[in-house]
C-alpha cells in the first residue's frame, strides 16, 4: 500500500511547489516588469499620495462633480471588501423602488437635462464597483457640472470628450469614461471658484 501512496505524495508535494509556488512567483514577477501600473492596482496618485484606483468606482455626490454608477457593493455603496450585485430580478420589487429612486434623485440633481436617463445612472454593475459610466451619463450630467463650476457646457464636453475611452482594439465593449479620472481632470483645469 505504501508503495502506491508514494508516488501520490511524491506528485502532489511536487505540483503544490510547481503551482502554488513557483507559477505565481513567476506570474507576479513578469507582471510586476511588464506592467508595473497594473499589477499594483492601477493606483492613481496625487501630490504623493494615492487617491484612488483606476479599476475601483468611488462615490461623489457634490454638484460640480460626475457621479458613477449606483452601487450595491456594502451597506453604502462603493465598498471594495464586499464587491457584487444585489441579483434582484427584474420584477423584484426591492429593484424596481431602488430604480425609481434613482430616477427621483437623477431628475432632481439634474433639472436641466430632459432627454432619457442613461440606463447607467439608474442600474448597478455586476460588481458594484464599475469605475466608468458611458458617455451618454456624462453629457447627461454635463449641464449640472458646467453650472457648478460656472463655466460653459461645451468646455465640460470638450473635457468628456478627451477622456472618452474608445472600445479595447476598437471592437471590445463600450466606449466609456473614467468618473474618477474625469473628476480630477475638471478640478485641475476648471477648479471650483
Amino acid at each position: 500500500m505504501l508503495s502506491q501512496l508514494w508516488p501520490a505524495l511524491r506528485i502532489n508535494i511536487f505540483l503544490t511547489i510547481l503551482l502554488g509556488v513557483a507559477y505565481p512567483l513567476a506570474v507576479t514577477g513578469i507582471s510586476q516588469v511588464l506592467f508595473p501600473h497594473q499589477a499594483n492596482g492601477s493606483l492613481i496618485t496625487q501630490n504623493g499620495q494615492v487617491i484612488g484606483s483606476e479599476l475601483i468606482g468611488q462615490n461623489f455626490t457634490k454638484p460640480g462633480y460626475f457621479q458613477p454608477r449606483p452601487s450595491a457593493a456594502g451597506n453604502d455603496g462603493y465598498d471594495p471588501t464586499a464587491s457584487g450585485g444585489p441579483n434582484f430580478g427584474p420584477t423584484n420589487q426591492k429593484l424596481i423602488d431602488r430604480v425609481k429612486a434613482s430616477v427621483d434623485k437623477f431628475h432632481k440633481e439634474n433639472p436641466d437635462y430632459h432627454g432619457p436617463i442613461p440606463a447607467d445612472l439608474l442600474t448597478a454593475s455586476g460588481s458594484g464597483l464599475d469605475p466608468e459610466i458611458s458617455p451618454a451619463s456624462a453629457q447627461a450630467q454635463t449641464p449640472r457640472v458646467a453650472k457648478a463650476r460656472e463655466i460653459s457646457a461645451d468646455q465640460i464636453g470638450q473635457l468628456v470628450a478627451q477622456y472618452t475611452k474608445a472600445p479595447d482594439l476598437g471592437l471590445i465593449g463600450e466606449p466609456r469614461v473614467n468618473v474618477l479620472k474625469l473628476n480630477l481632470a475638471l478640478d485641475q483645469q476648471f477648479p471650483k471658484k
